[in-house]
C-alpha cells in the first residue's frame, strides 16, 4: 500500500479541520466503549494462564521486571502509563543511550524506523514475543482503563512530539488503538512519517466497517508474523 507523503501539511492545524475527522454520535461512543470494555476484560481473563507463563520465562530469562511500563501520548494530547511484556534489556538505557536520543533532522525522519530486525537491545525472548505479537497482550488493561481502543492510531512517546506538524496532529484526536491501519500496511517495516500518513488518513475515514475489516487483518498478520520484528 502506497502511503503519499504529501498528505503531511507542515503548519499549525486550522480550527476548520474538524471537518475532516469522521465523527461518532454520543451512542455510538457509548456502545464502542461497553463493547471494547467486555472485550478487554475477556482478553485479560482468558490469556491470564498464558501471561502468567510469559511473565516467569520473562523473569528467568534476563534481569528486571517482566511488565514495561512506559508513557505515552494519548487522544488531545493526554499522556498515560503504557504498558506490555518487557522486550529490551532493562538497562538498554545505560548499554545503549545513542538509540534514546531521538534527535532527528528533516532527511532522518524520512528514513526513521523505530524498530529492526538487528536490535541490540532486545532480549533473547524479547524476539520471540515481539514476532508472535505476545508482548502486547497487557494492551487489553489500557483498553479495559479507557486509555486506549481496540483500533486508532498507535500511541506515541512524548520524545517525538516536536516532530508532529500541521495535519500531523489529526493522529491525536481519537484515543489510540492496539491496532490500527499502520498495523495492517507493513506495521515494522513502515517508516515515520508513513505511519504517521496512515494514522491520519484512518482519523479522517474511520467507520465500523473499517474497524472490524482491521481486527480481521490484523488477526491475518499475526498469524503469519507479516512486519513484526
Amino acid at each position: 500500500m502506497a502511503v503519499p507523503r504529501q498528505v503531511l501539511i507542515e503548519r499549525p492545524l486550522p480550527a476548520s479541520a474538524e471537518h475532516v475527522i469522521a465523527q461518532q454520535t454520543p451512542w455510538e461512543c457509548a456502545i464502542q466503549r461497553v463493547l471494547e470494555s467486555v472485550i478487554a476484560a475477556a482478553a485479560l481473563v482468558l490469556t491470564a494462564p498464558v501471561m502468567l507463563s510469559i511473565g516467569l520465562i520473562l523473569r528467568i530469562d534476563t534481569p528486571g521486571p517482566a511488565l514495561f511500563w512506559q508513557e505515552r501520548v494519548a487522544k488531545n494530547l493526554k499522556r498515560f502509563k503504557f504498558v506490555k511484556f518487557r522486550t529490551l534489556f532493562a538497562d538498554s538505557r545505560k548499554r545503549w543511550p545513542e538509540l534514546y536520543r531521538y534527535k532527528y533532522n528533516r532527511e532522518d525522519l524520512h528514513t526513521l524506523k523505530f524498530k529492526t530486525e538487528k536490535d541490540p537491545r532486545v532480549t533473547p525472548q524479547g524476539e520471540w514475543l515481539r514476532k508472535s505479537t505476545l508482548d502486547e497482550l497487557p494492551n487489553f488493561w489500557n483498553v479495559l482503563k479507557g486509555d486506549m481502543a481496540l483500533v486508532g492510531p498507535r500511541p506515541e512517546i512524548p520524545e517525538m512530539l516536536p516532530y508532529y506538524t500541521g495535519e500531523m496532529l489529526l493522529k491525536f484526536r481519537l484515543r489510540p488503538g492496539i491496532t490500527g491501519l499502520a498495523q495492517i500496511s507493513g506495521r515494522g517495516r513502515l517508516g515515520f512519517y508513513e505511519t504517521v500518513a496512515l494514522d491520519v488518513e484512518y482519523v479522517k475515514s474511520r467507520t465500523v466497517w473499517l474497524d472490524l475489516k482491521i481486527i480481521l487483518l490484523t488477526i491475518y498478520k499475526i498469524v503469519t508474523r507479516d512486519g513484526a520484528f
